[in-house]
Order: C-alpha cells, then structure tokens, then sequence
C-alpha cells in the first residue's frame, strides 16, 4: 500500500475525480494531514464534489500552486462531509498548517460565501479504502 510521506511539508496537492464518462479532472488545492487522512476545504457547489459524491474513486499527488505535479500519483478514495463540525475542523487543521496565507483566503471566501448564498464542505482522503 502506498504511504502519505510524499505529502510532508507540502502545501498543495492536484485531486484528480473522475466525471461519468471516466475522465479525469486535476485540480490544485491546498490540503491538511491529520493521521493518516488529508483534508480538504472547498465549495459545496463545485464540479470536484459533485464527481466525488458519484465516484469517491480518486487519485492524489503532491504539487505546485498552479497545478504542476511534484511526486507520484496515488489511488486514494474520498468522502464530502456538508456538517459544520467537520468543515470548521477542516479550516482549523488548514488554518494551523498554513498560517496567515489561509486565514485572509478564508476570510475572503467566507464573505463571498454569505454574499452568493454558497456553503463549504470537507473532502476527506483516504488511502485505504476504509473512508
């Protein structure tokens, strides 16, 4: 089974979901490791969590800010969780991990937020297939 050591000390990870046809999505996000799971903090509405709620298959690997892959890429599977317990526990995981950067990110898509009326939700990534 394939470990989470090439995550250590990164602050991006490209998320690959799958659409119903099968192809495949990348997309850069900023991620939080807590055990042996990564957080993930995104908008409730968006293209990644509707794939991921039809498909919790995944694939995960270390990268940039804008996307360019750094490490190997890893089968992984995903869960959303819409509970303001574990989306308030996601902010706080990325909030500790990435300081300043992500708190005046947050505070800006928190505005948003209740501007359009969208929620947030936690992807949480598993390597196991125990999610």
């Amino acid at each position: 089974m394939a470990d989470l050591k090439q995550f250590k000390d990164q602050e991006f990870l490209s998320l690959e979901t799958f659409r119903k046809n099968g192809i495949g999505v990348k997309t850069a996000i900023w991620f939080a490791q807590e055990g042996d799971m990564l957080y993930l903090w995104t908008r409730g509405n968006s293209g990644k969590v509707k794939r991921i709620r039809n498909n919790a298959r995944v694939n995960i690997a270390p990268c940039k800010r804008f996307g360019e892959v750094t490490g190997e890429w890893t089968a992984a599977q995903a869960s959303v969780d819409d509970s303001d317990d574990a989306v308030q526990h996601v902010v706080t995981l990325l909030r500790q991990k990435l300081g300043l950067g992500f708190i005046v990110f947050g505070m800006i898509e928190g505005l948003l937020e209740r501007l359009s009326g969208q929620h947030r939700v936690s992807i949480k990534i598993s390597l196991t297939k125990n999610v």
